[in-house]
């Protein structure tokens, strides 16, 4: 049966349910991953995948399912390509692109010197020798042009012969980043093309297009210095993409362009916001996107118009406290989505593009969420030290009672600029939290999305100073309620997060009984020295901690590096740490658990060596919850 989704509350229904038990992290592992694939070729059903884990098993499963857009029940499915379009076949069915890895640097002892097999050493003479959480091994993801005879690849053609660059971008490309255009006669494909120090100082990502017939390859974004990504076509044969203005910023605002003949418009240009994601209109007359506003992340539409100089008006299409994930397909009047909110992990839904309804269509996990108490969700909006108003979100145990005390969090969220909306993670999990007895006070502070682009742009070079205000206040107000136990606070948080958890252990002043960090920047100066990512480090520091007269650069690592402050230290600390971490590499977990020992500070170390940024292993992430909660019971 369907449900219907109201303005004010998603899952409204769910608190008629009949609840039995409080979520744990058994159960939060138990929940079906959902994830859309696509619209059946024609147009009546959507494909959504879902991926299950068993702890007695130790291994995740998946299968596919499809369902009517209209409702209905949903039935396996085998072969989910069939069902969906082939967007890697040239319209004419002659032709296919795929991305492969070439060989194009020498790298390892045995590269350089093939008589010496049992060589183990790898030599680098320039930056981006590893990113994110693997290391270069000369392998580089090439853009190839396959000719088809009967559905069979005869011949390829690498597009990118030679070149040391990538596409799809590493490491979170994917399918989005080679399309073909609509007349078959081009290949467009998203890289940066810059090798080594020019890399990893970078964001410079183009987008180039092949033309079959005549084998030149045209960079359709010179001069444009930022991420242009997503490159897309409406149905009428107008090219969009999505765009960041500033070379070297990764966090700066999201712009949709359109393409039409060479003229370039910004539809986005006077709109208070950044962009997630987007999609054309089934009629190329509207483009509909993603993007995170107050608290939550909502669906917007932009109407195109044409080559024309008038910039039309941002309509918001939906309202309320979910988010709106990925728009999996159009069908009519209906967008097929994704939708989370702190309560309920992701479920595909109808979404009605006129009034902005809901509709719920996959019910993957309805059976668990009915079975376990759901925790209040509560909006606060607080006035921050310079005057400014912020949201914070407040989540309640489930059964919360005012008159009694409850041990509270603090959560410091990543990013560092980096939404904080209704979103449902199998790690950072509120509903979880809550459900272990603690109320979690999660602030929308200064470097967020959703506020507008100067509260967003205000955490650059700032990392210590007012984003820090922005948490104590949020705290502070909350522990003059009577059922919060001052006496009982943490502060939790991983990445800028984990920054915030070690800054704010050198200045809370006994705010504080426990601190939990994961991947967090411990030490600006060796941060800046092992992260791969230079333009990161560059844009938010200000620079490089070797150059003197530089004032910005100079304030970040001197006022504000936590390792600076660990005189101060003197509350129980966990510390995190990813071995396969190396935008926040090892050195900064182990420094500081380092420091918290040799100061005889109550503190633990959990080590996740074959982890990077994020615990993606499932039993891995059962013994990080475990460990998460038996810290607070010891220490809170």
């Amino acid at each position: 049966m369907k449900k219907t989704i109201s303005l004010l509350s998603i899952f409204a229904s769910a608190l008629f349910a009949t609840a039995q038990q409080s979520m744990t992290p058994e159960i939060l592992f138990q929940l079906g991953k959902v994830s859309g694939m696509g619209i059946t070729k024609d147009g009546k059903s959507v494909v959504y995948n879902v991926k299950t884990y068993s702890v007695a098993e130790g291994k995740s499963t998946s299968k596919q399912y499809v369902i009517p857009i209209t409702g209905g029940t949903a039935t396996v499915t085998t072969d989910p390509d069939a069902l969906l379009t082939n967007t890697r076949i040239s319209p004419d069915g002659k032709h296919s692109i795929s991305s492969v890895d070439v060989k194009v640097k020498n790298v390892f002892g045995k590269d350089l010197y093939p008589e010496l097999t049992k060589s183990d050493v790898m030599i680098y003479t320039d930056l981006n020798y590893r990113h994110w959480d693997t290391w270069e091994d000369g392998m580089f993801g090439h853009i190839f042009l396959n000719t088809l005879n009967g559905g069979k690849v005869t011949d390829s053609l690498d597009l990118m012969k030679d070149e040391p660059f990538d596409s799809p971008q590493k490491p979170f490309g994917g399918d989005e980043d080679f399309i073909w255009s609509p007349d078959g006669k081009q290949i467009l494909y998203v890289t940066k093309k810059k090798y080594g120090k020019e890399y990893a100082v970078s964001t410079n990502t183009d987008i180039y297009a092949y033309n079959i017939e005549t084998k030149k390859t045209t960079n359709l974004t010179e001069g444009m210095m930022g991420y242009d990504v997503k490159p897309s076509y409406s149905s009428t044969g107008v090219l969009a993409f999505l765009s960041m203005k500033t070379d070297g910023y990764e966090s700066d605002k999201n712009d949709i362009i359109v393409d039409n003949g060479g003229v370039k418009t910004n539809l986005t240009k006077d709109w208070d916001g950044t962009v997630d994601d987007y999609r054309w209109s089934a009629d190329g007359k509207k483009l509909y996107f993603t993007a995170a506003s107050d608290g939550a992340v909502q669906l917007f539409v932009v109407d195109y118009p044409g080559n024309t100089k008038k910039l039309p008006v941002v309509k918001q299409v939906t309202k309320g406290d979910f988010d709106i994930h990925a728009m999996i397909g159009q069908a009519g009047n209906t967008m097929i989505v994704e939708v989370t909110d702190m309560n309920h992990a992701a479920e595909i839904y109808t979404l009605d593009l006129t009034s902005g309804a809901l509709k719920q269509l996959s019910h993957v996990n309805d059976e668990k969420y009915n079975s376990i108490t759901l925790s209040k969700i509560e909006r606060r909006y607080l006035t921050a030290t310079d005057g400014q108003q912020m949201l914070v979100w407040v989540i309640y145990p489930p059964n919360f009672d005012p008159a009694k005390k409850y041990p509270t969090l603090l959560y410091c969220q990543g990013g560092p600029q980096s939404p904080l909306t209704q979103f449902y993670s199998f790690r950072w999990n509120f509903q979880l939290m809550a459900a272990n007895g603690y109320i979690v006070v999660a602030p929308n502070r200064r470097g967020m999305p959703g506020h507008g682009v100067k509260w967003n742009e205000q955490i650059s070079r700032d990392y210590g100073g007012q984003n820090m205000k922005d948490y104590l206040i949020s705290i502070d107000a909350l522990a003059k309620e009577p059922y919060v136990d001052k006496a009982r606070m943490g502060c939790v948080g991983a990445s800028y997060g984990g920054y915030s958890v070690y800054f704010l252990a050198g200045m809370h002043e006994k705010r504080f009984k426990t601190f939990i960090a994961h991947d967090g920047i411990f030490d600006w100066r060796s941060m800046y020295g092992t992260t791969e990512e230079i333009f990161f480090v560059n844009q938010d520091l200000g620079g490089a901690y070797w150059e003197e007269n530089n004032a910005a650069a100079q304030k970040s690592y001197s006022q504000f590096n936590p390792v600076n402050f660990v005189n101060k230290w003197d509350t129980p600390i966990m510390i995190i740490q990813g071995g396969r971490d190396y935008r926040v590499p090892i050195e900064q977990g182990l420094g500081a658990f380092q420091a918290a020992q040799l100061k005889g500070i109550k503190s633990k170390l959990l080590f996740f060596p074959n982890e990077n940024h994020w615990i993606l292993k499932e039993q891995d992430g059962l013994v990080w919850q475990r460990e998460f909660f038996k810290w607070l019971k010891e220490t809170l």
